[in-house]
């Protein structure tokens, strides 16, 4: 299957309002059947290349015209039962939904937006290209976790979360989350995106720079922008300006600070790995067909490769969706009149040096991604030492709600003459998980 192009830009564009229960039973229906096809053909390659093997016969040239026939039978038997049972599937999710029209309009609750969110970043770009009601749109939420549609005036401070996660990630309503000590020090507007992180960065990127330049125009008192992106966030936050930039949108006019936590700027080892792993056992004789299981997995997934924000990083690539190992990017440096912060988590010990853990970084990023670093001149993001952070004992998650990490956001996004407030946290509102 393609990945979505800026073809389908539109289609992505026209949805404003958030998923509902209703989309959620449709859009289960919809992945019913338009899984069919795939799950036909992955279960043919699974036949052919198991059972027709074993047989010698998987070359049809060296088939009879009977073991052709029973071949294109067991075929056709297993095309017609994976049909029908999507098809009884889809109408009893179907029937099911027209049961209750009031529960249908309402919408996700948190556990339900959590899992949606999951599953664009997991199948995002499949979910745009068969126009499922499921691929989320992209939206600002204020603190409260409602759609924002207000007035904005001054500084507004905007959050981007990362790969299958949502705006709930940031534990918005939570008294010493990042959002509300930002909130309480920086006399500022707080504001949360949320995405389909399955779709490509690139497109992404080029999504929130058009809603930025929107709510610039729509609000003409902004005075200052900053951007916080955590992991793939941050990459489509830098694609965000990148693009901002190149189509000499005014709102880029209007940020401070780029803050990324954790972001992998210079690709991500897990993804790589994955690469490999599915290239290895496609040349497996009798596994082969396993390995077209990795095709499932996002645009967005594969695009952390290599840190691909740009469209030319992957639209003329002769390899196809899946790309190829080679490190392909075009050059995307940070615009010069933003002041760009880096912050990396590792599991290392300050103390208690370790290759291994060295090389996992966060478990996820290196620290040499997430702080922008490359031998290459040209992928080197040039960002002043004083910019940067190395919190030793905090992994990937943790980037998010550690109080040191915390702390030194409240640092940089202050102004100069402005020290941050100790920050004091009733135990009752303490977030359950140890930073």
């Amino acid at each position: 299957m393609p990945s979505p192009t800026p073809l389908h830009e539109p289609f992505c564009s026209l949805r404003k309002a958030p998923i509902t229960q209703g989309d959620l039973i449709e859009g289960l229906a919809q992945l019913t059947t338009t899984g069919v096809s795939r799950t036909t053909e992955f279960v043919q390659a699974i036949y052919r290349e198991t059972l027709l093997r074993s047989l010698g016969l998987y070359d049809e040239t060296n088939q009879t015209p009977l073991q052709k026939s029973i071949s294109n039978q067991i075929l056709w038997l297993i095309r017609y039962g994976v049909k029908h049972a999507g098809r009884y599937s889809a109408h009893g999710l179907r029937t099911f939904g027209r049961l209750s029209p009031v529960q249908a309009e309402k919408p996700l609750n948190v556990p339900l937006h959590m899992l949606v969110s999951a599953l664009n970043g997991i199948m995002g770009d499949h979910l745009v290209y068969d126009r499922n009601p499921l691929a989320l749109p992209m939206l600002t939420y204020d603190r409260h976790g409602k759609v924002f549609n207000g007035e904005l005036r001054g500084r507004v401070v905007i959050f981007v979360h990362g790969l299958c996660m949502d705006i709930h990630s940031w534990y918005p309503s939570k008294y010493q989350s990042m959002g509300e000590q930002v909130y309480r020090q920086q006399d500022c507007t707080v504001l949360y995106l949320s995405y389909n992180t399955g779709r490509r960065i690139s497109l992404n990127g080029r999504s929130f720079s058009n809603l930025l330049n929107d709510l610039y125009i729509r609000n003409p008192d902004i005075s200052h922008i900053d951007i916080i992106g955590h992991s793939m966030g941050g990459l489509v936050s830098r694609s965000a300006l990148f693009y901002g930039k190149q189509m000499g949108l005014n709102w880029i006019l209007l940020v401070d600070h780029l803050i990324c936590l954790g972001s992998p700027h210079q690709g991500a080892l897990l993804e790589r790995l994955s690469y490999m792993v599915q290239d290895k056992v496609g040349k497996i004789p009798f596994a082969g067909a396993l390995a077209r299981l990795g095709d499932l997995r996002s645009a967005g997934i594969i695009d952390l490769r290599w840190g691909s924000i740009r469209d030319d990083d992957w639209e003329h690539l002769k390899s196809g969706r899946r790309g190829d190992f080679a490190d392909n990017r075009r050059p995307a440096p940070l615009p010069s009149n933003i002041k760009a912060y880096f912050m990396a988590g590792t599991i290392e010990h300050e103390n208690a040096p370790s290759k291994t853990r060295e090389a996992l970084g966060d478990y996820l990023v290196s620290v040499k991604s997430a702080l922008g670093e490359h031998s290459n001149p040209e992928y080197q993001l040039n960002v002043p030492q004083e910019r940067k952070a190395v919190f030793y004992g905090v992994d990937h998650m943790q980037l998010q709600y550690s109080q040191r990490a915390i702390d030194q956001v409240l640092i940089w996004l202050a102004p100069p003459e402005r020290t941050p407030k100790p920050v004091v946290i009733p135990q009752k509102d303490a977030i359950p998980i140890s930073a």
